[in-house]
């Protein structure tokens, strides 16, 4: 093989480091792009806006549903994200449970509101997430263990996790959505390719959330994709040249 095809291969597989490196650190750069890259207005702006933006907005406001979901402790939620996961040994972890309950709600402040539909929301929920940690012999529920026997657990303690998120009518949001003219040419909110981006935090609180747990790891991995993408660019120039 030339040295120039070794260069593209060496830099294919650096970048690939790289993007491994991304998914390990728990970053959601995907997400956070969306985000921040979307200009912030208020409901009210959007209610009277002539001119639609060409991309989605950021809109800010407060909660209003008449139905929400009322859980055990008494919150009262338009979004509940649940997930229950297990990890064999050896083995990534897995999923046993997942639920995803939503209220359509009202995103309104005082000069106007718009319908938003939750369950079009691209995951995960940008807020802060409630961990529960433990064993599957923590696990009674009959639903899990059916699971747990469906993945061969015969009574080991494996490793256990539960990942709430939830989204109460108290809490101000950020949507990501576009913006649309309804039947009747009003202004109205639309799901963008990728579903809305919800977030009840501040943007920098949510920059941090979505930088993963290991930031380190993750600007390791962008550099480890800058890396490899100069190195096979250069390896493929050269060999078209050659």
């Amino acid at each position: 093989m030339s040295p120039l095809l070794v260069l593209v291969a060496a830099g294919a597989l650096i970048a690939a480091a790289g993007l491994f490196a991304i998914r390990a650190s728990g970053a959601q750069p995907r997400l956070a792009r969306r985000l921040a890259g979307a200009r912030q207005v208020r409901v009210g702006d959007v209610a009277s806006m002539e001119a639609l933006p060409a991309r989605p907005v950021r809109v800010v406001g407060r909660i209003r549903c008449p139905n929400p979901i009322v859980i055990e402790r008494g919150d009262r939620l338009v979004a509940y994200h649940r997930d229950v996961q297990v990890q064999p040994p050896g083995a990534a972890w897995r999923s046993i449970e997942r639920v995803r309950e939503t209220r359509g709600f009202e995103l309104w402040d005082h000069d106007g509101s718009f319908g938003v539909d939750p369950a079009l929301t691209a995951e995960p929920l940008v807020v802060i997430p409630h961990v529960w940690r433990g064993t599957t012999a923590e696990l009674t529920d009959a639903g899990h263990l059916a699971a747990l026997a469906r993945l061969g657990n015969t009574g080991v303690a494996w490793p256990a996790r539960s990942i709430t998120r939830m989204i109460s009518v108290v809490e101000r949001l950020s949507v990501v959505a576009d913006i649309e003219r309804d039947s009747n040419g009003a202004p109205s909110l639309a799901a963008p390719r990728g579903g809305y981006v919800i977030s009840s935090l501040e943007l920098d609180d949510a920059m941090r959330l979505l930088g993963g747990n290991r930031r380190w790891l993750m600007l390791a991995g962008y550099v480890g994709v800058a890396i490899g993408a100069v190195l096979a660019a250069i390896g493929l120039v050269g060999s078209v040249l050659a």
